[in-house]
């Protein structure tokens, strides 16, 4: 089946799950065409989630007209033109690859599956349906924050000349308290991986999007600092981190069950299920083009809420991000003299700075949520011309290699992993 157009000029979308990320995407696709010129306008034609009510609830907020509780009738309803999956990690391949044999386009969150079988199976979806018209990305938005994107130009034009060193850490600190209760995130049949997978996958994508290496081989461990937490529905008294939620909405110690629908027995008791994915994570690996790489994942550092941190280092010049300044890029030309060389700050809000020339006078700094917006204009933009969205599924699974062969090497006392593009 190739994919309709119901509506000429019109990208109808169906957006799959409303928590978090189904917030924030649906901002972006209402955001973008009010900054940047598409040439096809995205709809938000329909919103899908296991509650009605609250699907409901989610559409009203967010001026949606249709609300379903299957996505299966959405993926078969010719009049959607593109799927977007915000779902747990374990919904991913079933809804992808349906939707992608259905004709539909598809935007599906990172990381691209729960295991590499599945990634297998949803690139080689996308590549068939691309050849009826049906184009896939995967969602890794960090790629479209202006200092990132800059900093990918100046090493493209070869300001840092032979790349040697790569680091990248993403620190945060919301499952310290070993009474957080047992949301999804933490069990693997549903997200998995921990913070290997949620957050990790950012920064490996992030150190090759932005020097264009790819890794060739890797040692890992991993390590699961609290062994069991407190289920969910449980009478913990804690109530979850914004953003930490099901594909149904905020986990709370009111409302909340884990998938076996267990709950605590009285006031003081706390039933405590197995905490399955890791906790922390370290990388080191080689890239191909024989640059060396080092990455940290963890929900374990405390005081530190979403540091990401990125540094490049080069025969010629060096740069640094910091997540928490995303509007700075820090640049060290190498061939300046001695006397006077060093790293300077670069405000990245010129207009001819990649996305920020679409927003405000220079030194008006961008957020968060501009990056979704970013990634939801480039997705409609290729859809509209019919080219292939970046990062497509073929990319999601090359990452998704890579964090296979981290927890294998992890499993196997930190072995190392030769890991082959493309194979």
């Amino acid at each position: 089946m190739t994919s309709t157009t119901p509506e000429p000029g019109k990208l109808r979308i169906a957006l799959i799950g409303y928590s978090f990320m189904g917030s924030i995407h649906a901002q972006a696709w209402t955001t973008a065409p009010r900054f940047f010129d598409l040439d096809v306008v995205p709809v938000l034609a329909a919103v899908c989630g296991r509650d009605q009510e609250a699907a409901q609830s989610f559409a009203d907020k967010f001026g949606i007209g249709r609300v379903e509780t299957d996505w299966r009738t959405l993926v078969a309803d010719p009049d959607i033109d593109a799927v977007d999956i915000c779902a747990p990690g374990n919904l991913h391949a079933e809804i992808a690859i349906a939707a992608l044999q259905a004709g539909k386009h598809v935007l599906c969150e990172k990381p691209l599956a729960n295991t590499l079988a599945e990634a297998e199976k949803m690139a080689l979806a996308a590549e068939e349906a691309k050849a009826l018209g049906a184009l896939a990305m995967v969602g890794f938005s960090y790629r479209r924050t202006p200092a990132l994107a800059y900093a990918r130009e100046l090493v493209r034009d070869g300001r840092l000349g032979t790349i040697r060193h790569i680091r990248a850490s993403y620190l945060q600190d919301w499952i310290v308290d070993e009474d957080f209760p047992l949301v999804w995130r933490l069990e693997k049949d549903k997200a998995g991986s921990g913070a290997l997978g949620d957050i990790g996958a950012h920064i490996i994508d992030l150190a090759q999007y932005v020097t264009g290496h790819r890794l060739a081989g890797i040692s890992a461990l991993t390590e699961t600092f609290v062994k069991t937490r407190p289920l969910a529905g449980s009478s913990s008294g804690l109530q979850a981190l914004p953003g930490l939620e099901t594909s149904s909405g905020p986990v709370t110690s009111s409302s909340a069950e884990t998938s076996s629908g267990l709950r605590a027995q009285g006031p003081d008791m706390a039933e405590r299920g197995a905490v399955t994915v890791d906790d922390a994570a370290v990388v080191i690996g080689r890239t191909a083009e024989g640059a060396l790489a080092t990455f940290e994942a963890t929900r374990f550092a405390t005081g530190r809420k979403n540091a990401i941190r990125l540094e490049v280092n080069g025969s010629l010049g060096s740069l640094a991000f910091d997540f928490e300044d995303l509007n700075e890029l820090w640049f060290h030309d190498h061939t300046d003299p001695a006397e006077s060389a060093g790293f300077r700050r670069i405000l990245v809000t010129e207009p001819n700075h990649p996305y920020a020339g679409a927003w405000w006078p220079p030194g008006h700094g961008l957020g968060y949520d501009h990056a979704f917006v970013h990634q939801a204009a480039d997705f409609a933009r290729c859809i509209a011309r019919g080219e292939q969205p970046e990062p497509s599924f073929a990319e999601g699974l090359q990452i998704q290699r890579l964090l296979d062969a981290a927890e294998t090497s992890a499993a196997n006392n930190a072995q190392w992993q030769d890991v082959t593009a493309g194979a």
